[in-house]
């Protein structure tokens, strides 16, 4: 247990003297929280560009679209057919209409998902200042839920994101350099056990856990408000047991790496997937229904949905649990074989 102190010691002072390492664990994910959730805030109705082709009726047709609606803030610009065709390309409005000839011409790209109902949303407009009148009297109520915005759902992604990223670069890298730098011929002539050697990793690696969920957070809560509907405990043991499964993939693929340029591929190779499938800035239900089973089996998809059901949803560890026992089986198997393959030289 004493070599176990002194190695898990020494992996924590290395890692505190290195700027960058600290910079990219704790400072990192705050300044992606900022940029994402400035970029994707929601200060009343969201604002939608329009553009309207130049011609005789086209500063009416402004001024009739121009203000709020329910659920959207129109925004129309007056252009030519040319310059609103380049708009449209390049995704800068999101519909454009013509309605300079007797038939009002709309021009949308219907592969956009926000498309369709824009243009709904100006032809009512358009519709009802030409006298149109409701048959069936409807209501709107609105009620934006706790948890609901996009910034809410961000930042539970980013946080296991960035336990993967930490797992796997903090342990992984650190094995195969030591190993590159012929570090490990003379650990290996030590009195410790390779268990021991393995585990200083991860306990390394709990160490700073602690500070990387309460930092960001914490930080979230200030900045965008956003606040954890279930346990704070609940995240901060979500956040360990993630923490402990990476860093066993960390060791598994530097186990027999023999240098950082091997060790960078495989880590690439486990990550970038679970990177665009496993839900981080955007929902993995847009994926085919055949791929569901796969990214559904993904480790960071199980840390990513456990940590969402606490901080958005409210739930309880229990019922988490499902998605507790996909991370801790990727754990189980990671840190067997990598016992079993490790190699010193």
């Amino acid at each position: 247990m004493y070599s176990l102190w002194l190695l898990t010691l020494a992996r924590v002072r290395e890692f505190l003297r290195e700027p960058g390492a600290v910079f990219w664990t704790f400072g990192f994910p705050v300044l992606l929280t900022v940029a994402l959730g400035l970029a994707f805030r929601q200060e009343g109705a969201p604002t939608v560009k329009i553009a309207i082709v130049d011609g005789p009726r086209a500063q009416e047709l402004a001024a009739t679209l121009t203000g709020d609606r329910p659920g959207v803030k129109l925004a129309p610009q007056i252009m030519s057919v040319e310059d609103l065709r380049l708009a449209l390309k390049r995704a800068q409005v999101v519909i454009g209409l013509d309605g300079n000839a007797d038939t009002i011409v709309y021009y949308y790209d219907p592969q956009r998902p926000d498309a369709e109902g824009v243009r709904l949303a100006v032809d009512d407009v358009l519709q009802r200042r030409a006298g149109r009148k409701d048959v069936v009297a409807t209501r709107a109520e609105t009620a934006q839920q706790p948890g609901s915005r996009y910034v809410d759902w961000l930042v539970p992604g980013l946080l296991g994101m960035q336990l993967m990223s930490g797992g796997m670069w903090g342990v992984g890298w650190v094995v195969v350099d030591a190993r590159q730098r012929k570090l490990m011929k003379r650990l290996v002539a030590t009195p410790m056990r390779r268990s021991s050697f393995l585990l200083s990793f991860l306990l390394a690696r709990l160490f700073g856990v602690f500070w990387e969920v309460g930092i960001l957070v914490g930080f979230a809560a200030l900045a965008f408000s956003v606040h954890t509907q279930g346990s704070v405990v609940a995240v901060f043991a979500i956040g360990f047991l993630g923490a402990a499964v990476f860093a066993g993939l960390g060791l598994l693929t530097a186990c027999r790496a023999q240098n950082t340029q091997t060790a960078s591929g495989l880590m690439n190779l486990a990550m970038l997937p679970m990177f665009i499938l496993s839900g981080v800035f955007f929902s993995s239900v847009n994926f085919p229904a055949w791929l569901q089973p796969v990214i559904n089996a993904l480790p960071l998809t199980a840390l990513n949905d456990a940590l969402r059901g606490v901080m958005n949803d409210g739930a309880s560890l229990v019922m988490v649990a499902p998605r507790l026992a996909v991370l801790s089986a990727w754990g189980a198997v990671a840190f067997a074989i990598s016992l079993k393959w490790f190699r010193w030289t």
